[in-house]
């Protein structure tokens, strides 16, 4: 029996790269799915764009809230089995969707892969650096330093979301991080080795271009040791991580004079 899924692209006035988007999913060829595109409150001609596709895709017209609170929206609104995710500003190469739902079927327990990317930046292919390399499996404890895991990478089953829960619609950046984080401490995220996304960087709005970042990462790991049931090797691991991205951040606010801020961070683990 097939797999049904629920491809969801939340979208912010990115109207030209956000058709370049929609073809590369609706080229899949993918019968059984469905596509849903969440306007996040545009101001450009992404209504237009959408209406243009008529019954080709599902959209959803919202107030701006956020990626977190689009993709949110996308996921209640979703009919599939499978969730699979597309940042506007990426592009997916032919066959995703059949690789990931053919894993799914000789994996019935897995709850959640994702496969390998190339990177673009300004228009031009670059190699991931070696901490960007991919792991598989439990990956929580290299999870803690940085994101490994990709959003239009990734295809999880729609139950996942009741047990985890969704997108922290709190977070202005690394919304994606803390999720991954709330999963991977649990459950394995397992990687497809083959490069089947497109991942298009260095443009102005791009959130991952927003400094101090690792704010939000202290947050997320901060809730995850409040309200999460760890192991003693997790929390440690945890801990340790948090000490050290305080203290990297803390020198970050005195170097741009913020005081007050650099001690509150200093002062969490002294």
């Amino acid at each position: 029996m097939k797999l049904s899924v629920s491809v969801i692209i939340p979208s912010y006035n990115r109207c030209q790269q956000l058709k370049e988007a929609i073809d590369s999913v609706l080229a899949q060829g993918f019968e059984d799915s469905e596509l849903i595109v969440v306007d996040d409150g545009s101001t450009d001609t992404t209504p237009e764009l959408l209406a243009d596709y008529g019954k080709k895709l599902i959209a959803i017209r919202r107030n701006n809230g956020g990626v977190s609170a689009a993709r949110n929206t996308g996921i209640a609104a979703a009919s599939g089995e499978l969730i699979a995710f597309l940042d506007s500003d990426d592009l997916w190469l032919p066959k995703k969707l059949s690789v990931q739902t053919e894993f799914f079927h000789q994996n019935p327990d897995a709850l959640i892969c994702q496969t390998e990317e190339i990177w673009i930046r300004n228009g031009v292919r670059v190699n991931p650096k070696r901490k960007h390399k991919k792991p598989s499996g439990m990956i929580f404890e290299p999870s803690l330093a940085l994101c490994l895991v990709s959003p239009s990478a990734v295809m999880i089953r729609k139950r996942l979301f009741d047990e985890v829960g969704v997108f922290d619609e709190s977070l202005p950046a690394c919304e994606d991080y803390d999720l991954w984080l709330r999963i991977a401490h649990q459950y394995p995220i397992y990687l497809i080795d083959t490069p089947l996304i497109i991942k298009r960087g260095g443009h102005e709005d791009q959130l991952s271009r927003n400094t101090g970042l690792d704010k939000y990462r202290i947050f997320a790991i901060q809730k995850l040791l409040d309200k999460y049931c760890l192991s003693d090797a997790q929390r440690e691991a945890a801990v340790k991580m948090l000490k050290e991205k305080c203290r990297i951040y803390a020198i970050g606010c005195r170097k741009h004079g913020r005081e007050d801020e650099a001690a509150y961070y200093a002062s969490l683990f002294v």
